[in-house]
């Protein structure tokens, strides 16, 4: 289901011990591999389909299984979140595994919300949902957006044990929502109320009987195809076309509801329409049609339309089915490598990575370039991306940092980064990338820590270094610590001050107890002590320099310039003013840092040299 929110936390906070005591008691003959195979996925069943515990089927009418009915404050716990429940089971994931990414976009995901409490977690377990990632503490309770990429990480020995519920919600859970708090908002006062296990018989639970019509209504199927057309980035020629042969379906589905309703004499009628539009759809090229979540609008029709408007998507369909986005279609626009270029890596040629320290206006360059003709991007930062690789989160290295040098760059581990980036490349008009070599922009601000790492997995990589002046790139890093949305490592093991922010430097563990004007004044000069002495390694035609202050004012010349070094074509006129980029936190303002002037020239010996290094380097 589609959040307003990537997370939401719920205000309550459930007995964590109590329900692991529960759990350990169930025989662990009960637990079942995941029915795809996937590695390190096992589950309990809880509520199935007329209870039966060996059931992976979601539709029908759902009862507990004998597990759940043996576990009484779990009950409770389903009790208290006021829900009408609908599959649900206890998810384990084991050490060093994954649950790899993916988007949940079939029929029973559209109006299902996965309801998550912790039983037994730690530290180092990441969910990651788009460009946000959190560690959904023991007890906590969280839902999530099911239709943006998501995927969760275990990187330590112990297995990862979570009640996963799914219900439509109930008049107490829309409360509780209510109340709820994202990572990114600030709400004063704002903390969970503990709900611990209460005396008595177990509590009565609200479950599904009807969760798949017999046949779709004009009214159910006027909102699915709304939503989907309002999922398609704007813009895109195919889309017209693709929406008049969708509006002729709801037109002629409502007349033969109309005639009939859902009398089964009418079900042949209903099929070929339903097959009628599916071919006239794919001719029109929708498998081709990216969405903003980087699925196929294609694939989204069939799933939620095509396959289920006669009852058909949820019986038998496991609730992890992973639809996975990105991945090339056969027919894909086709874009043919420059004639001038020399036989290389045979999938990325000269791959652009932007480099910086935090703050320093990255996003505001990538966005520009993006618009390139030529380049594709995955859309946004590559935290979740990256990380979910095995060892290349901090937390396989001991938390020492997000510093990551050629050696590390292991066959399995750069051939997993170059499968990822090349599924996830879309071009300017958010259609994917077509046949390979293909050029790619990518910006992260750790990335400024992986300089050796990213040329080793990449051949052919070539930088862009981003300099701004530190005073008011400290200023920022200042303000994104205390906005709280800038948080990367939540719960960071050691760490003693506020919820660890923006890139993991290297010696982190020195400025345990210090302000935060020399956290970040350290920040600064240790990424930028680093990218220079690794740009300083490289061959001087793999990268080059802009100053943020020149882009700044002069926005056309300084952009014309980096593409013909990065041998881009360029064919926008930009503004003299640049719009907003999307990190931006307070409106810009050349004056803004002097607020924090006095801070900033405290910590002066920290990053000085660095600035003048910077400097000379750059020219």
């Amino acid at each position: 289901m589609k959040l307003r929110v990537r997370f939401l936390q719920l205000p309550i906070l459930f007995d964590a011990d109590r329900l692991a005591e529960e759990v350990a008691a169930i025989p662990e003959s009960a637990w079942r591999g995941h029915p795809k195979g996937f590695p390190g996925n096992d589950a309990l069943t809880l509520i199935t389909n007329d209870g039966d515990p060996n059931s992976d089927a979601r539709g029908g009418a759902m009862a507990p299984t004998p597990y759940l009915l043996a576990c009484p404050y779990l009950m409770q716990v389903l009790e208290t979140l006021g829900g009408t429940w609908g599959r649900s089971r206890l998810m384990r994931l084991s050490g060093d595994s994954e649950v790899t990414p993916h988007v949940d976009t079939d029929y029973y995901w559209r109006d299902h919300m996965r309801v998550h409490v912790p039983i037994v977690t730690q530290p180092t377990v990441r969910f990651i949902c788009g460009d946000e990632e959190v560690n959904m503490a023991a007890g906590e309770c969280w839902i999530f957006d099911t239709w943006t990429l998501h995927s969760v990480h275990n990187d330590a020995t112990r297995s990862r044990i979570h009640l996963v519920a799914d219900t439509v919600g109930g008049g107490e859970l829309l409360s509780l929502m209510e109340q709820g708090r994202s990572p990114k908002e600030t709400k004063p006062g704002w903390t969970p109320k503990r709900s611990p296990p209460r005396p008595g018989p177990p509590p009565t639970l609200a479950y599904e009987s009807r969760n798949l019509p017999d046949v779709m209504t004009p009214w159910e199927m006027r909102d699915h195809l709304g939503f989907l057309l309002s999922e398609v980035p704007p813009g895109n020629p195919q889309v017209p076309p693709i929406a008049q042969a969708l509006n002729r379906l709801r037109a002629n589905w409502h007349a033969l509801w109309a005639r009939s309703g859902d009398d089964a004499s009418a079900r042949p009628e209903y099929s070929a329409l339903l097959e009628q539009t599916k071919k006239a759809v794919v001719a029109l090229g929708a498998n081709e049609v990216p969405m903003r979540n980087g699925m196929a609008l294609g694939a989204s029709l069939n799933a939620l339309i095509f396959a289920s408007a006669l009852g058909g998507g949820a019986g038998g369909m496991d609730a992890d089915d992973r639809a996975a986005p990105g991945q090339p279609s056969n027919t894909a626009p086709a874009t043919t490598p420059p004639a001038n270029r020399v036989a290389g890596d045979p999938v990325f040629d000269r791959p652009i990575f932007i480099v910086s320290s935090p703050r320093s206006g990255s996003t505001l360059l990538f966005e520009t370039l993006a618009k390139a003709p030529g380049l594709g991007t995955i859309g946004s930062e590559s935290h979740a991306l990256m990380e979910a690789i095995p060892g290349v989160s901090p937390a396989a290295r001991n938390w020492d940092s997000n510093r990551m040098t050629a050696a590390e760059a292991t066959p399995a581990i750069a051939a997993a980064l170059r499968e990822r980036f090349r599924a996830a490349l879309r071009d300017r008009t958010g259609a994917p990338v077509g046949v390979n070599p293909v050029r790619m922009l990518e910006k992260t601000p750790k990335n400024a820590l992986r300089i050796p790492f990213l040329a080793a997995a990449f051949p052919e990589a070539r930088f862009i270094y981003l300099h701004r002046d530190p005073q008011p790139t400290l200023a920022s890093m200042m303000e994104a610590w205390s906005s709280g949305g800038f948080r990367t490592y939540p719960r960071l093991p050691g760490w003693t001050g506020p919820d660890w922010s923006l890139l993991l430097v290297p010696g982190w563990r020195e400025l345990i107890g210090a302000p935060l004007n020399q956290i970040v004044a350290t920040q600064w000069a240790t990424t930028t002590r680093i990218l220079l002495d690794d740009l300083s390694a490289l061959p001087a035609d793999r990268w080059r320099s802009i100053r943020y202050e020149a882009f700044i004012a002069s926005p056309q010349a300084e952009i014309s310039r980096l593409c013909q070094a990065m041998d881009l074509g360029w064919d926008a006129e930009l503004d003299a003013s640049l719009p907003m980029a999307r990190h931006t936190i307070s409106a810009p303002n050349p004056d803004k840092w002097r607020a924090s002037a006095a801070a900033i020239d405290a910590v002066r010996s920290v990053w000085a040299s660095e600035h003048e290094r910077a400097l000379a380097l750059i020219g």
